[in-house]
């Protein structure tokens, strides 16, 4: 029996309207666009309007996506979705956008690893692909953070954005191969970035709104320490399992959370700025949307060239963390 093995197919992204700018914000809390922009290269972000849901955005994405690898709904056999802003807790968001899709009642779920949702999304359609238990997956990264988002916290307002990301995975190339991969959590850190009224342990009530527990919460100096340290784990372990070193890097495609974590995490794995994709001054952070919406840019601006060898990396909430490398076919 031929080793079955799991590719990128085709990929597609959206990023709702309006726009919000650092000089906007300013006008909501005390800050202004030198201080965003230094500490963490935002520049701007996108906001999904009241009556837009993560669903929608979902839906634009993995129909950009399909298009992208020419697949008709009869062709898609499941849909997993990365996100911690579900349209509810249940029925599962992923379900509604295959609904939306017109597929036919496949297999669907959202699952939730914070920022590292979409690799983690990744990692498990390519089990189920190279098991085959499936051929064809859509996996979807979508959050409409702005929902969660304390407006008045000037340290984590302007720092995040809405959006979606999703990528059709098959087990036929040619296409972006998906190689060697690495992921993981700690639990004991999950204090460091959390939204502490948000289900059975602290469920959201007058209180708790009150205080402001439904929105993020985040220790900011921490979780940067955290987050380049698994983020270069994560890396040098997938390649690690590839085969490869960070020699062999064409690109370095990472959780777009803060400019100076993408820079000491290039920084470490000793790649030149030239070799990272970074478009967090045009979408803020996105969390588990980051990835894959800088993947199809990447992909649709000429910057991930045939033969590419990339590497994607993420940490998030959990703590999560998580990367795998991506090999992208010599044909155009």
């Amino acid at each position: 029996m031929n080793e079955r093995h799991a590719y990128i197919k085709g990929t597609g992204h959206f990023a709702p309207e309006p726009v919000l700018t650092n000089d906007d914000l300013s006008k909501m809390v005390d800050t202004n666009d030198e201080w965003i922009t230094s500490r963490t290269g935002i520049k701007q972000r996108h906001i999904a309007p009241d009556d837009m849901a993560n669903s929608d955005m979902s839906y634009e994405a993995a129909l950009r996506a399909m298009k992208d690898a020419g697949w008709k709904p009869e062709d898609v056999q499941a849909v997993f979705l990365g996100t911690v802003t579900p349209d509810y807790s249940f029925p599962n968001t992923a379900a509604l956008v295959a609904d939306r899709l017109g597929l036919s009642r496949v297999p669907c779920y959202d699952f939730e690893a914070g920022c590292s949702g979409f690799i983690y999304g990744l990692i498990q359609a390519k089990a189920f692909i190279t098991s085959g238990l499936l051929d064809r997956v859509i996996v979807i990264g979508a959050e409409k953070l702005s929902s969660i988002t304390d407006w008045e916290d000037r340290n984590t307002c302007v720092l995040f954005g809405d959006g979606a990301g999703a990528a059709c995975i098959g087990s036929e190339g040619p296409g972006g191969l998906l190689g060697g991969f690495h992921w993981g959590s700690d639990g004991s850190l999950g204090h460091l970035l959390d939204q502490p009224a948000s289900g059975s342990r602290q469920p959201i009530t007058h209180e708790a709104i009150n205080n402001k527990d439904d929105k993020i919460h985040m220790a900011g100096g921490e979780i940067m320490k955290s987050a380049v340290r698994a983020m270069r784990d994560s890396a040098l372990k997938a390649l690690e399992e590839d085969g490869l070193t960070y020699k062999d890097v064409n690109l370095l495609i990472s959780h777009q959370a803060n400019v100076r974590i993408i820079e000491s995490t290039a920084r470490v794995l000793r790649l030149e700025w030239k070799d990272v994709y970074v478009n967090i001054d045009q979408y803020g952070n996105t969390s588990s949307a980051s990835i894959p919406i800088a993947m199809d840019e990447a992909l649709h601006n000429g910057t991930i060239k045939p033969g590419f060898k990339v590497v994607l990396a993420a940490f998030g909430a959990g703590l999560t963390w998580g990367g795998i490398v991506v090999r992208w076919s010599d044909e155009s």
